[in-house]
């Protein structure tokens, strides 16, 4: 599996994580892998850890971002763009292994993707302020 598949899932759990309980993630989760035709037990585990990891830094993520859209609070934005740059900026700050430039383009491409219109450059301008 691909990096680009790989942030695609896991936008795509982050995403799903926003309308259930958090008593409930895990068994949506279990939901979203059922729910692929073909996935390796290698590809769940690397997934499932990424998202972990992701979710531990969620408040610092949430504040990084709150930070850099001065003008926007996080529960007014769309959720297409917030996870979308939740992802980014957990690969910014917290994972040396994605340049910076990589990360960004990578959720640009994800907001064109989910996004509406204006998405990539809200996405664009919020992830160079976190930079």
């Amino acid at each position: 599996m691909t990096r680009r598949e790989i942030r695609e899932h896991l936008f795509k759990m982050l995403f799903r994580k926003e309308f259930h309980d958090a008593s409930e993630v895990k068994e949506q989760m279990e939901f979203y892998f059922e729910s692929l035709e073909e996935i390796s037990p290698r590809d769940i585990a690397y997934i499932n850890e990424r998202f972990s990891k992701i979710e531990d830094k969620m408040g610092e993520i949430d504040a990084l971002l709150a930070e850099a859209s001065s003008g926007w609070k996080l529960n007014r934005m769309g959720k297409v763009d917030l996870n979308i740059m939740r992802l980014a900026t957990y690969e910014i700050k917290f994972d040396e292994e994605v340049p910076d430039k990589v990360a960004i383009n990578e959720a640009i491409e994800l907001a064109k993707k989910f996004g509406g219109d204006s998405s990539a450059s809200f996405v664009n301008g919020v992830l160079a302020k976190v930079i």
